[in-house]
């Protein structure tokens, strides 16, 4: 696929990143995922004249990662003026943000900031003289909620946000339910291109990768405990199970726990688990859910890690009086006053990204497609939407799925006229029903 040229203008030191110099590299590996991109690279070829976000002044808080730099310019390729920022201390590919701030586009984000700096990151994306936010692209609410608490008088500008993870949509769900929304809101996450893709697949190859950089020890015959059966432990248990693994899921929900079961994974509490698995993934998006009581009883050199958005599901706080060694950057060894260790991979924050580089970029590909045309929708259509939280149309969730499936050599089988009235559907599509549980 050919590459569409980005055409930006360049502010001088409108960023901040760990290293300019990178940027060549950068600009490497972001060619190289262009390829493996083909939803953003269609969005590009079909709108790339239109313009169809000309004016948008977009606030961006996602992972600032070589795929995330192929959905900036694909922003700003489709009319659209960005700041951006990273969601995690953790989780920026330092030559993507270089490739990024050379580019000229305003960036705030290196590997290995400290909460102050990355709320300070967050600020540069908002406040800029001159320029001023009228959208909003987030990942886990961060910017979010910095624009609502810390400049409440932007709000009226802001046409709406498209959020990505499901702690984000959590904190979205919260403010819609108590009527507090202050502007519109589609919640990407649930996009069953993003969910079911993103969450599953993309976490069945990028949990493993993060976990094996880190560590290098060999998965096979290990028995490994995964906090969560929603789509993300479905994914990492997938992975683990793969390698050779005994997997155990822990599960408050019935539904989620029955699945694990019939799966072949044996379902158990995290009380009976923390003795005898040696390799421990939360993946609940809630918080404590290893505890410093678990940890005491764990293997020594256990491996615990999460793989869900924040840094609560793992009681890292609770550790902090002990002895910590870092043996490598993002891997820890914590010692008890009885001599047993445990390995902390990435300070309790995810695992994937800060371990490793994150899921692949075909499977970000769909969840960033949905995020474009998220923008779009708000963007075009945003007089048509209340304060309210909305999911995007079945049939652009379909289109999601078209874009991608030339590039892996898929075949539609196309309805004749008979079957499609038999069904009582349109031969194009959609074709399921919005309440139709994939």
């Amino acid at each position: 696929m050919a590459k569409v040229q980005t055409k930006v203008k360049a502010v001088k030191n409108d960023y901040k990143v760990a290293d300019i110099s990178l940027a060549p590299l950068g600009r490497n590996l972001i060619d190289l995922a262009e390829t493996e991109m083909p939803g953003l690279m269609s969005l590009r070829k079909e709108y790339g004249k239109s313009k169809p976000l000309k004016g948008a002044n977009i606030i961006g808080c996602l992972h600032m990662t070589v795929e995330t730099a192929v959905l900036i310019e694909t922003l700003i390729e489709l009319g659209a003026s960005v700041r951006w920022s990273s969601c995690n201390i953790f989780s920026t590919h330092d030559a993507a943000a270089a490739a990024i701030a050379k580019a000229g586009i305003p960036v705030f984000a290196w590997k290995g900031m400290n909460e102050k700096e990355f709320n300070w990151c967050i600020e540069q994306t908002i406040v800029a003289n001159g320029w001023q936010p009228n959208m909003i692209l987030d990942d886990g609410g961060d910017a979010t909620d910095a624009v609502i608490k810390k400049f409440p008088k932007l709000i009226k500008q802001i046409k709406g946000v498209s959020e990505e993870t499901t702690t984000g949509v959590a904190r979205l769900r919260e403010f819609d339910e108590a009527g507090k929304l202050p502007f519109p809101a589609i919640n990407v996450n649930d996009s069953v291109t993003k969910s079911k893709f993103d969450n599953l697949y993309g976490c069945r190859e990028s949990l493993l990768d993060g976990i094996k950089r880190a560590t290098d020890v060999m998965i096979a015959g290990k028995v490994a405990v995964v906090a969560g059966f929603g789509d993300v432990g479905k994914g990492s248990a997938a992975a683990l199970r793969t390698q050779g693994a005994t997997v155990m899921v822990t599960e408050i929900d019935p539904i989620c726990a029955l699945q694990a079961a019939m799966e072949g994974y044996r379902v158990v509490t995290m009380e009976d688990a923390a003795p005898i698995a040696d390799i421990f993934v939360t993946a609940t998006g809630n918080r404590d859910i290893i505890t410093r009581k678990h940890m005491e009883q764990m293997k020594d050199r256990a491996i615990v890690c999460n793989i869900g958005h924040f840094d609560l599901e793992i009681d890292i706080a609770s550790l902090k009086g002990l002895k910590w060694r870092n043996i490598k950057p993002q891997v820890d060894e914590v010692t008890f006053k009885n001599g047993k260790r445990i390995i902390i991979l990435a300070e309790g924050r995810l695992v994937n990204l800060g371990c490793a580089t994150g899921h692949p970029a075909f499977v970000m590909s769909t969840s960033f497609t949905n995020q474009v045309l998220a923008q779009i929708e708000l963007w075009k259509n945003g007089k048509n939407y209340k304060n309210k939280l909305y999911v995007l149309p079945k049939h652009l969730d379909e289109k999601v799925a078209k874009l991608h499936l030339e590039k892996i050599g898929v075949k539609l089988t196309t309805l004749t006229k008979e079957q499609a009235d038999y069904s009582g559907i349109n031969a194009q599509g959609p074709f399921k029903p919005d309440h139709y549980r994939y």
